[in-house]
């Protein structure tokens, strides 16, 4: 009970802060998400729509969700990306630990991990199985703001926070990537799926969530 009284308080004490800090947040350089690399990790991108009710919930920002696979029998690569200018307003970025649940999905496991990408940085992810009946998926999401990945929601909202004061910027993005355990397969087949897709993703990141 302690410690959720004191995530209230704290989210509390983010939203009140972010909507009183005076200046405009300077403009940064990038590109829309629609521009993202259509070819990742030898997979091809189909785009998916996101509904107006999933939008209206996550804000004003600039979002992206597409599929990835080789072919029809390959399991795909569920990708969402989210940047937002800023987050001033008090509306900060969702956590899938609360929007997966809202679909019927229920969490398994959950870790986090240092992942190293293709041009050899190191990266720290979040790393969760997620289940909904009969079927079960991997999951790996991070916030990503001004150059960090962060794996933890309150981590994350404590570098807002210390980014807003130093740097006049709340501005930062989510990414989500999630491909399916299948059936009679194992898990680690899936584990590695999703991770050989984020390391060919993170060097891509800069362009549209800018450091």
């Amino acid at each position: 009970m302690i410690r959720y009284w004191t995530i209230c308080l704290m989210l509390a004490g983010t939203a009140v802060f972010l909507h009183y800090r005076e200046g405009p947040e300077p403009q940064v350089a990038r590109e829309p998400l629609s521009k993202f690399p259509t070819q990742l990790a030898g997979l091809a991108a189909k785009d998916q729509p996101v509904d107006t009710e999933t939008l209206e919930v996550l804000g004003a920002g600039d979002i992206l969700s597409r599929l990835y696979s080789r072919d029809l029998s390959d399991a795909p690569i569920s990708l969402f990306v989210g940047y937002f200018p800023t987050q001033r307003t008090g509306t900060t970025i969702h956590s899938p630990k609360n929007c997966l649940p809202g679909s019927g999905w229920t969490f398994e496991s959950s870790s986090t991990t240092d992942l190293e990408d293709v041009a050899g940085n190191v990266h720290r992810i979040g790393e969760y199985i997620i289940a909904n009946g009969d079927n079960r998926e991997f999951v790996i999401y991070w916030y990503q703001a001004h150059g960090r990945s962060v794996s933890n929601e309150y981590m994350a909202k404590i570098y807002l926070v210390s980014d807003a004061i130093r740097m006049n910027r709340t501005d930062g993005g989510l990414v989500r990537v999630i491909t399916p355990i299948t059936p009679g397969g194992q898990t680690s087949e899936a584990k590695l799926r999703a991770e050989a897709f984020v390391r060919e993703l993170f060097p891509a990141l800069p362009r549209f969530i800018p450091d």
